[in-house]
């Protein structure tokens, strides 16, 4: 996740808090507009915390995962 925190510091001139906001803000958004997706969306968020992973490429296998299944 520090990845992202990092590219938003830089690309969208954020400090590490508004960065911090801005995903969990798209994060809550993804479980409003998709509930189906909560559980993985709260996994992907975990996993790349503790892994250190990059969120998105996370974000973007389980979503995949998801729509391939249904």
């Amino acid at each position: 996740m520090q990845e992202l925190i990092d590219r938003l510091k830089k690309e969208a001139n954020l400090t590490a808090e508004q960065a911090q906001r801005v995903i969990e803000t798209v994060k809550d958004y993804i479980k409003e507009k998709y509930p189906m997706l909560e559980g993985a969306v709260e996994n992907v968020f975990k996993e790349a915390k503790a892994s250190g992973e990059d969120l998105l490429d996370g974000l973007k296998g389980k979503v995949e995962g998801f729509f391939k299944q249904h």
